[in-house]
């Protein structure tokens, strides 16, 4: 039986790792900083090339006119290139840089070395736990993105 407070004490734990790590990150970049969502897309993008602005916004959970407002801040800072889709002409694609391949590929990078040497510093205990934990905080994500994409 898990106490009471364990679902809170989990997303409590998650958010703040995350934060930190993002805060940790934006601080140690080359300009432009870019905000987390604006991570979040251009992550999405380099994985499904091509994606529409509507896909992209359900796929973030973010509005479609908020999608094109951070879509807008990286065609500027040349990270994206928004194209007109040739199956619908109403509709555009988004496309990577080579630039935000380069970003990403450093961004990654950065994280890694972060969260490494943080890990690094727990004791082994501490370390096998979290390790063991990584299938079931997937399977935790995939069925939040499952709950979010029927609603």
């Amino acid at each position: 039986m898990e106490p009471e407070t364990f679902p809170e004490e989990l997303a409590d734990a998650l958010v703040g790792v995350q934060r930190l790590i993002r805060r940790r990150l934006r601080r140690e970049m080359p300009d432009p900083r870019l905000r987390g969502a604006e991570v979040e897309l251009l992550r999405l993008v380099m994985a499904r090339p091509g994606i529409g602005i509507s896909d992209t916004a359900k796929d973030l959970g973010l509005a479609a006119n908020s999608v094109s407002t951070l879509v807008n801040q990286l065609v500027q800072a040349g990270y994206l290139v928004r194209e007109t889709d040739p199956a619908d002409r109403r509709a555009a694609r988004l496309l990577p840089t080579p630039a935000a391949g380069t970003r990403l590929r450093e961004w990654r990078r950065r994280r890694a070395d972060l969260v490494r040497r943080h890990v690094s510093r727990l004791d082994e205990t501490d370390r096998q736990a979290l390790h063991a934990a990584i299938p079931a905080l997937r399977q935790l994500a995939g069925t939040l993105h499952e709950e979010a994409e029927e609603t």
